[in-house]
Order: structure tokens, then sequence, then C-alpha cells
């Protein structure tokens, strides 16, 4: 698996760094994603440093989603939202980072559930291909399970809740680009299904192009969902171990929403360019969510 984890640069960067930054952002909000991070459930006190961790790793998506930019800056550009993170740069050079640390500092949140995240994204940057199964799950340990250990670390939740959370936020990444598997192929040149099954089927990475899917993708699809399910499984040990009522009721919410989807990319395999979930899934994980969150059955 390709990926890396340059070290920040000793000389300060130049401003068209952060004027490429700049320029990279999507302007998406976090009601544009499948899982939001930031919910009305959480408690309002929450909810600023929430929307700033959510702030700070948009901007790196953005910046390692690029079409513009080269890796060599993209990943320049990483190391310097770490820089500012970690209080070594200009704050200036990094708003997103420059707002977040203080927030982190003052609640005792460890950095690295942001500065982890830049590992992942550096990988992206330079065009990533997972040739195993394992890549795949060392890819989210980084780029996904981070999220989760904030959430948990914000509201703490004791260690119990990591392994669940780790689960349920590796199977959502999973889901995710089992979504986006062509298009993260054809525009950013990045593979998330393993290459050696791909291979191993009389495949090619540049299959995923065709119109429509090739059906060799279906039965790599479902052994990917195969190997998913039993994270989500894992994921319903998670609200059991928070205190919290707002965060229990979300986490019930989401594992509900994963088990959807997982069986609605099922179903459409291996055209899941267009699955997602229904607003019926969103009502049901809405209600089973609430249901828990007043002392029902989880």
């Amino acid at each position: 698996m390709s990926g890396s984890t340059a070290s920040v640069p000793d000389a300060a960067p130049g401003p068209e760094i952060t004027d490429a930054v700049r320029a990279a952002l999507s302007g998406k909000g976090m009601g544009d994603e499948n899982f939001p991070v930031a919910s009305v459930l959480l408690a309002r006190r929450h909810r600023p440093v929430v929307a700033a961790y959510y702030r700070f790793a948009r901007t790196a998506d953005d910046v390692a989603d690029s079409e513009t930019l080269t890796p060599d800056v993209k990943v320049a550009a990483l190391d310097v939202m770490q820089a500012v993170l970690e209080g070594r740069e200009d704050p200036a050079l990094s708003p997103e980072a420059a707002a977040l640390r203080p927030m982190l500092q003052e609640r005792r949140v460890p950095l690295r559930v942001a500065s982890d995240l830049l590992i992942a994204f550096r990988g992206d940057s330079r065009g990533l291909t997972c040739r195993t199964w394992d890549d795949l799950i060392a890819y989210c340990e980084n780029s996904a399970n981070p999220v989760g250990r904030f959430l948990l670390r914000l509201h703490g939740a004791p260690a119990a809740a990591d392994r669940p959370s780790d689960a349920l936020c590796t199977a959502l990444q999973i889901l995710n680009h089992l979504q986006d598997l062509r298009e993260d192929w054809t525009r950013l040149h990045r593979l998330y299904l393993p290459l050696e099954w791909i291979e191993a089927a009389g495949g090619h990475a540049e299959d995923l192009a065709r119109v429509p899917t090739p059906e060799l993708f279906r039965p790599l699809i479902l052994e990917a969902l195969d190997r998913t399910d039993p994270l989500i499984a894992e994921a319903d040990r998670l609200p059991v171990h928070i205190g919290e009522r707002g965060l229990t009721m979300q986490s019930r919410m989401v594992v509900e929403l994963a088990k959807r989807l997982s069986s609605r990319l099922r179903a459409d395999a291996p055209e899941t360019e267009d699955t997602k979930a229904s607003r019926t899934d969103w009502a049901a994980a809405a209600l089973r969510g609430a249901w828990s969150g007043l002392g029902g059955r989880p």
C-alpha cells in the first residue's frame, strides 16, 4: 500500500501553500456527509469543538482530493496543517488547525486524534492502492478510527469503548469506499478494493472505469461486505460503554444506518455508485437511537 508520513519541513512555508489550500476547499458542510460527525444529539457544550474538528478534517480532505494540486504541494500543505496543530508554525497558515489546537488542549483530548488523520490524507495525496484487505484495514486506522476516538475522549468514555468504536468507524469507511469505487479510481486514481482480489478474478483496476461495472466486481464487493458486517456487529456493543445519552443515541443510530447501507450495497452490487441510505432508513435509525437513549433495549 502506498502512503506517506512525511515530516514537517523546517523552513517556513511560502504563501503559495496557504493559497493552494484555500483554492482547494470544496465548500462542503457537515450536512453533506453520509454519517455526519456533528449531530443535534450531541450536548450543546461539545458542538463548537466537534465543528472545529470537522473543519480541520474537511480542509485536509479537500487538499488530498484536489484535482489541481500536485502530490508534493498537497503533502506540503498537510505538513503545514500538522505544524500549526502542534504549535510549531504560524497559526495564520492554517486557521482550521489553529482553531482546533486550543479546543483539544482545553478538553485534554490528544492532538493525535487530528494529526493521525493527516497520515491517511498524505497517502491519498499520492494516489493510494490497497493491495490487500490488511492494507485497507491499516488505512482505516488513520482515516476513520481517529474520528471515533475523538468523540470518545471528548465525552470521557472508558477505554472499553475504543474497540467497538474502531470497528464502527472502519466499517463506515469501507461502506463509503464501496459506494465510490468508480469515482475514486477514475478521478483520483485510488483503489480501496483489494487489488489482489481483482487480479485473482482476472480483472484490472482500470475495469472500474467501465460502464456498466463489470460483473466480476459483484462477488468482490460481496466479499468486502462479508468482512465488514462482523465489524458492524462488533459495533453493536459500543452504546453500552457510553455514559452520555446524546452520544449513546447517535452511536446506536449510526450502527443502524450502517446495517441498512450494507444491505443496500449487497442488493445493488456491482452498481453501487448511487447506493444511499433512504429517508426510511434514516427515520428507522433515528427511532432506534431515541429508544436506546430513553432506556429501551439497545
